[in-house]
């Protein structure tokens, strides 16, 4: 019988630099210092290095050659390419999420909307953040489109990369939670043709209160 392994070092060692990249420990454009990574993790180079091609694949480090790692930097123009193909995938996701839909998994939707009225009711922007984070996944897996959740979940990640966050522009909190309405409104009247509308423009909403906040700081997004 053949045993199955336990995850691969690289994967671990993968997965721990991923955290520390998007909890800005590691920020954008920071060079990372492999021997100094492998004696802190107590291992040699090698899954260190296969460790950051998985990360280079996901487009969260570049590698460059003669100059070593460095942490992805997210500039405006990446944000303005990224976020329209992210309202057109989300968009389709939302759609095909209306049509297999069954009535548990729109109470299950309705739970987590919920939570964000709650949120934004107590104004507490984290805990929103994280309910809108995962009304988007429940409602990319009710599309049942792997392929769809694939490519987002490759998106999303670089888009963590960003320093900034649209939720701390004045307003966009509340705009955000009607914006979240008119999706559940949606899904609950099994619209799927609006339900695809209203989460494309939700996407589009978010980078324009990214480039207000980029407008008002004058730096880049990386």
């Amino acid at each position: 019988m053949n045993r199955i392994a336990p995850t691969a070092l690289y994967q671990e060692v993968a997965e721990r630099l991923r955290q520390r990249i998007f909890a800005h420990e590691l920020t954008p454009g920071t060079w990372i210092d492999e021997q100094k990574l492998a004696e802190q993790y107590g291992i040699s180079r090698t899954p260190l290095r296969e460790a950051l091609k998985v990360l280079a694949s996901e487009g969260l480090v570049e590698l460059k050659p003669r100059r070593g790692c460095y942490v992805t930097e997210i500039s405006r123009q990446d944000l303005d390419d990224i976020f329209p193909l992210m309202a057109m995938l989300e968009g389709r996701c939302a759609a095909e999420a209306v049509k297999a839909a069954k009535t548990a998994d729109i109470t299950a939707l309705k739970n987590i909307h919920a939570e964000l009225e709650s949120a934004a009711r107590e104004g507490r922007i984290d805990a929103f953040f994280e309910a809108n984070q995962e009304f988007h996944r429940k409602i990319q897996e009710l599309s049942g489109n792997r392929w769809l959740l694939s490519v987002i979940q490759d998106l999303r990640k670089v888009l963590k990369l960003s320093r900034l966050h649209s939720l701390s522009l004045e307003g966009r909190l509340q705009q955000s939670l009607d914006e979240h309405r008119l999706i559940m409104a949606a899904m609950e009247s099994g619209d799927a043709g609006r339900a695809e509308k209203v989460m494309h423009d939700h996407l589009l909403s978010g980078r324009e209160a990214l480039a207000k906040i980029e407008t008002s700081t004058g730096g880049k997004s990386g």
